[in-house]
């Protein structure tokens, strides 16, 4: 009888041999890399080319995934945007975190392994904005920001394009590891779609409700409005005696998007773009003790919480985004004028928690223990004002064609740390064995970690794309940017093609690049009360330029820098198939990390230092890394007639490696780089995500009946331990998933769909739980931790 590991080998060798038969057959249906995957060539204004044309995946001078969301935004497992792309894009990868606080809440996003803010994220072709949260605890895009990706809903998007290749001469800061550009829809015409999803084990309950609809405006204008409401359900995988909550937070998404243009006189046109999303969120912190444990009282109230109890970090998220753009023709030129706003604002509410000092002083005066059970913490809130004024020229007679654009670009950016209630981090009870300062779970924020910061910055850029003979072409890019807070920089980008065969192209870019410290990284700071000897001490998450890394000898935070190259080739045997294959490497250096922990017992000079100011320890960010990640994408596509059906084959890998080069501590700080950057930091760091992945889809279609099997393998992943060396590091073996989904078709305007995600139910490796991040033994990594779950979904056109 099969067992499951042995079920899985043979599923696994029998779809890719029929990918690689598929590879070779000889159908006669067009159809570009990526987007096999769907029901349609598309052809788009290619992100990474400011060249007014239209092309394909085996035709772009750089890799670029074609994303069509037609498909999946009617019949997709998944119901994110993030977790969506998870399972389509070779590079791509966002894994739900449980147990790192805000991060819980906001999935975080990110290219070939590299951190999430080391992607840029267009909307449009305009810049998207970040999110105000920085990843602190407990999360694997440690230390970086990133664009919620979740706040856009499926059905407001036309296609997703994935440049992946370093594009910050083109673009700007950020775009190291590559460029998502995400068009939305303005078709007209209306749909509808409900969803509803829940894993095996009976939670986790998901329920989505969207429509679409478009408009005509005048004679040839358009608009799109989409409305969207999203609401998942907690899972739990704890065990059933623990007072934890291990799994999926609760997420309740109300969003609403517009997109349109109407013309404007004979050559002009008015463009718009806004949305708005208002998402409640609700994750668990660790548990704490109930009676007879060391957590009362320190971190509990026998009078509230006798059986233990875990805390909820709740937050209200608040994202906004606007663009208003016109375009015209200035003379022979093409003229794009844009203003950009964006803003993302997260406050936390703590729930079912206690400020276990307060209990403890209610206790001492001869009450019952007793303390608020909810708290205000305060939050953050990151505000991005962009204006871009863009030209281009094509000039048909001058070689094979020659496209010239420059432009300029200001970009104003605002951080603010708002404080709590003095309830979520005072102490009241004045005994270092007493009960510990501010809510439980997470402490608010102080008074003096409250800020209101800003910067600006201004960029020019030249970009020259030409047509040098009918098989050769050259892309060229160059780009000026300064910054108010730490001065300027210059990059390029020089990339070419070469067809060798009219089945054959070549490919190579090299460019290099930057991405600038964001606010939250400069100004982010979080303090809380410990006590050492018996005496109030802060531990702080210390902001660049304030009093504790001054005094720390730790430098103004500046430009990581980077150097991109690729090599690839794309081959198109037939009609029907297509193969892409790009080689990459990206050097960056001055990385900025979170160090570690630095207090007296680590380092007794900066620990006296830190007491002299009320400093327990402290944490901060600085540039002290270069790494270089190297690696592979793969795609394969083809489409066939089957059986007298429609058959659409995808195969996209990604290998990829990062690795930690060189560790450069302040000079304050040398010596001492094992606390600067511990193994468990570094592995974080080159091993946040799977090290491989490979997406295996099969979509068959027989009259109204249509079938979609999809495999997806994660390659292994090595992570540190809280233990460090001489513990042994925490290995998870390589894991492969399945989905699996039926669609009924009662009319073309009308379709049903079941399926399942993770048909084998596929977990991650076990770990000890006193060494894992999250304090469970099933991490957070490559895939996520819940296991099986089942969607339908009913999609009507109107």
């Amino acid at each position: 009888m099969f067992q499951p590991s042995t079920l899985r080998k043979a599923v696994l060798l029998s779809l890719y041999g029929s990918a690689a038969l598929a590879g070779l057959s000889p159908a006669a249906s067009a159809q570009s890399a990526t987007a096999a995957v769907k029901d349609e060539v598309q052809t788009v204004n290619v992100v990474g080319s400011r060249r007014v044309s239209n092309t394909s995946a085996t035709e772009t001078v750089v890799p670029v995934d074609f994303i069509p969301m037609t498909k999946v935004a009617e019949q997709g497992g998944q119901f994110d945007l993030a977790q969506t792309l998870t399972y389509i894009s070779p590079s791509f990868n966002s894994t739900r975190q449980t147990g790192a606080d805000g991060a819980d809440l906001i999935d975080s996003a990110a290219l070939r392994g590299l951190g999430s803010d080391q992607t840029l994220v267009l909307m449009n072709g305009k810049r998207r904005h970040s999110t105000a949260l920085v990843n602190i605890f407990g999360a694997r895009n440690r230390g970086n920001t990133g664009t919620d990706m979740n706040a856009i809903p499926l059905l407001a998007i036309k296609n997703v394009q994935v440049l992946r290749d370093g594009a910050a001469a083109q673009y700007g800061s950020d775009a190291i590891a590559g460029v998502i550009n995400i068009e939305m829809k303005k078709s007209l015409g209306c749909e509808a779609v409900t969803g509803a999803g829940k894993y095996s084990a009976g939670d986790g309950k998901n329920y989505l409700g969207s429509a679409y609809c478009g408009f005509q405006l005048g004679d040839k204008g358009a608009i799109g409005i989409t409305g969207e409401v999203l609401n998942r359900g907690r899972s739990n995988r704890a065990d059933a005696d623990s007072p934890r909550i291990i799994g999926d937070s609760l997420v309740k998404n109300r969003t609403l998007y517009v997109n349109g243009d109407v013309p404007v006189g004979a050559d002009g046109k008015v463009y718009f773009t806004a949305g708005v999303q208002d998402r409640y969120g609700s994750s668990a912190a660790f548990g704490r003790g109930g009676i007879g444990s060391d957590d009362i009282p320190s971190k509990n109230s026998a009078a509230m919480y006798p059986n233990g109890f875990a805390p909820f970090i709740n937050a209200d998220v608040d994202d906004r985004y606007a663009t208003v753009g016109y375009r015209t023709r200035a003379g022979d030129w093409n003229a794009d004028f844009s203003q950009t706003y964006g803003v993302n604002k997260m406050r936390y509410n703590i729930s079912n928690t206690l400020n276990a000092s307060i209990a403890n002083k209610d206790l001492l005066a001869g009450g019952k223990g007793i303390s608020p059970n909810r708290f205000d913490a305060g939050g953050f809130e990151f505000a991005q004002y962009t204006s871009n004024a863009d030209f281009s020229k094509f000039y048909g007679d001058i070689l094979g064609g020659l496209n010239i654009a420059a432009g300029a670009e200001y970009r104003r950016e605002n951080y603010k740390i708002f404080a709590g209630e003095p309830g979520s981090y005072n102490d009241v009870d004045g005994l270092g064995f007493g009960g510990n300062a501010g809510s439980q779970g997470f402490p608010g924020f102080q008074p003096s970690d409250a800020t209101d910061k800003n910067r600006h910055s201004s960029a020019a850029y030249l970009d020259v794309e030409a047509d040098v003979t009918q098989r050769a072409k050259l892309q060229a890019a160059l780009r000026y940017e300064k910054f108010s807070d730490f001065g300027a920089t210059v990059t390029g980008k020089l990339a070419g093609s070469y067809r060798v065969a009219d089945a054959v192209l070549l490919r190579a870019s090299a460019s290099t690049g930057f991405r600038a410290p964001s606010l939250q990284q400069v100004y982010f700071s979080s303090t809380f009360t410990d006590f050492v000897g018996g005496v109030a001490k802060d531990v702080v998450f210390a902001p660049n330029g304030g009093a504790v890394t001054i005094a720390a000898g730790i430098p103004k935070l500046k430009e990581e820098t980077s150097k991109s190259f690729t090599l690839g080739t794309t081959w198109t045997p037939t009609v029907s198939t297509s193969v892409t294959a790009d080689l990459y490497r990206i050097d960056i250096d001055d990385r900025i990390v979170l160090s570690g922990r630095f207090d007296s017992g680590n380092y007794p000079k900066l620990g006296g230092i830190l007491l002299n100011l009320g400093v327990a320890s402290a944490q901060f960010f600085v540039n002290s890394i270069d790494t270089r990640t190297q690696g592979l994408d793969l795609t394969v596509s083809n489409k066939s007639d089957l059986l007298g059906g429609k058959l659409a084959t995808f195969l996209a890998m990604n290998f990829s490696s990062t690795d930690v080069t060189n560790v450069k501590a302040p000079a304050s700080l040398k010596g001492f780089e094992s606390v600067l950057l511990s193994e468990r930091e570094r592995l974080f760091i080159e091993q946040g995500g799977p090290r491989r992945k490979a997406t295996l889809d099969f979509d068959y279609t027989l009259g109204k009946v249509g079938t979609n099997f999809k495999i997806i393998h994660f390659g292994p992943q090595t992570l540190g331990t809280f233990s460090g060396p001489p513990t042994p590091r925490m290995e998870y073996a390589s894991k492969t998933s399945a989905d699996l989904a039926f669609t009924y078709a009662f009319t073309p305007k009308t379709k049903f769909t079941v399926g399942a995600a993770n048909i084998f139910n596929a977990k991650p490796t076990s770990q000890d739980p006193n060494e894992t991040d999250n304090g469970f033994k099933y991490e957070s990594v490559q895939f996520g931790l819940n296991g099986t779950s089942y969607f339908a979904r009913l999609w009507h056109k109107f």
